[in-house]
């Protein structure tokens, strides 16, 4: 057997043994995005792996543009990972053959991701960044009109943006203390875009936090999680992230460590496997992955606050792929929903089926990641609910895109229940940490 030309015998090794635990069984088929918009087997994660054996094996003779194209369509959702009964980790393999890849780009798309990873990794670039968008609004908007960002092929960035940024959160040591007993100590994870473009999300989870009795900080050193950086193959920057993010809550290990995002959940949750070869970091990433819960998982098993208002809205869910599959919660965020008063629920159709946006893949799939979220859109809307909740920016970003001018309004769970709270009266007394 022979190694794929563009990917090392180590990184084989590491590999084979995963991808022939596949037993071609089908079960990641009804499952898997791209399969089921295509019918293709090719665009199927058995597919996936049967060509990368081939190539492995000797039977496909090189890397085809062919090769590269079906691979790199899986939205690595983990929905295949979490139904496969061989255990097959479909996510690792993927992650590690865009490592690997390393294929040439247009210069437009090099300069786009580079200045886009330079964003993620330095917070105060990020920040000016969104300051500059809140002041162009207007201009986005006369522009829009205009046909301008049609004419530039923008008119599809542009609906991705929110139309307002709220002032950032900035990490910086600073607390959210409740009324009464402290039940424990927790630190917020704020991430990057959760932190600019949803910092009121951000501080909503603080005082949701503190209304259970939690003393929030939100610890200064932090930054993005680098699970963007990780699904485009670039780990070397994905590494140096999760270094520094490990060094930053190490300054308070006593506290459990919260994320309001399922995608840097999900990513800070695998900072054992991410460093598991580096002798400084292994132990502690493991340390530092075993302190992390999702916001929804965290709450669930604590009583609610009183008193709440009713907030008299009919709501459907969307699964964020990498809470629903990866962290495998669903159960937690309808436990929420369900105990806020006056708050009719309905299940929609595939809730955990992708919604096509995948970290930057509705930029760089298009097609794909439209008829996903036109998908999604249709489901929520034959619920009937007024308000779509999830639990991950980039989800709720594309649903907002794509259920423009539907009258259904996209929110963020833990605005749900800041909103019940808030004019319920349980924040009172609260000393917020800003």
């Amino acid at each position: 057997m022979r190694p794929f030309p563009l990917v090392s015998a180590d990184l084989l090794a590491a590999q084979e043994d995963n991808l022939r635990a596949c037993i071609r069984c089908g079960a990641c088929l009804p499952v898997c995005p791209t399969y089921l918009l295509t019918g293709i087997e090719e665009e199927s994660p058995r597919g996936r792996i049967a060509m990368a054996l081939a190539l492995h094996e000797g039977y496909l003779p090189m890397v085809t543009e062919d090769f590269v194209r079906h691979e790199e369509n899986c939205l690595l959702c983990e929905a295949c990972t979490a139904v496969c009964p061989a255990g097959v980790q479909m996510d690792v393999f993927g992650i590690a053959l865009r490592a690997a890849m390393g294929r040439k780009r247009p210069w437009m798309e090099r300069l786009a991701r580079s200045i886009g990873f330079a964003l993620l990794a330095n917070l105060s670039w990020l920040r000016a960044g969104v300051r500059l968008l809140h002041w162009v609004g207007p201009l986005r908007g006369t522009a829009r009109r205009l046909g301008i960002l049609r004419l530039f092929g923008l008119s599809e960035a542009d609906a991705l943006l929110p139309s307002l940024f709220a002032r950032p959160l900035v990490a910086r040591g600073q607390q959210w203390r409740p009324v009464g007993p402290v039940r424990g100590q927790a630190a917020l994870f704020a991430g990057c875009l959760m932190s600019t473009m949803f910092a009121e999300v951000d501080r909503a989870t603080a005082r949701v936090l503190s209304a259970h009795g939690w003393q929030v900080t939100v610890l200064t050193g932090q930054g993005c999680c680098g699970s963007l950086h990780a699904h485009e193959g670039e780990l070397q920057a994905a590494r140096a992230l999760a270094r520094r993010n490990i060094e930053a809550f190490e300054g308070d290990p006593a506290s459990a460590i919260v994320v309001n995002a399922a995608g840097c959940g999900s990513m800070l949750k695998g900072y054992g496997r991410l460093l598991e070869d580096d002798p400084a970091y292994a132990a502690r990433a493991r340390a530092f992955s075993s302190r992390v819960r999702d916001v929804t998982e965290f709450l669930e098993q604590q009583d609610p606050p009183g008193p709440v208002a009713p907030l008299n809205l009919t709501v459907t869910l969307q699964d964020p792929c990498h809470l629903a599959h990866a962290q495998g919660i669903q159960r937690a965020p309808r436990t929420l929903i369900r105990r806020l008063p006056a708050v009719t629920f309905r299940e929609m159709a595939e809730p955990s089926l992708c919604c096509g946006s995948a970290g930057v893949y509705n930029l760089t799939h298009k097609a794909k990641a439209q008829s996903l979220g036109q998908r999604k859109a249709a489901n929520v809307q034959a619920t009937g609910a007024v308000v779509v909740v999830t639990a991950n920016p980039g989800c709720h970003l594309h649903l907002q895109a794509t259920l423009a001018g539907s009258g259904v309004a996209v929110r963020h769970i833990i605005e749900l229940l800041d909103e019940s709270f808030r004019e319920g009266g349980a924040y009172v007394g609260i000393e917020s940490g800003e």
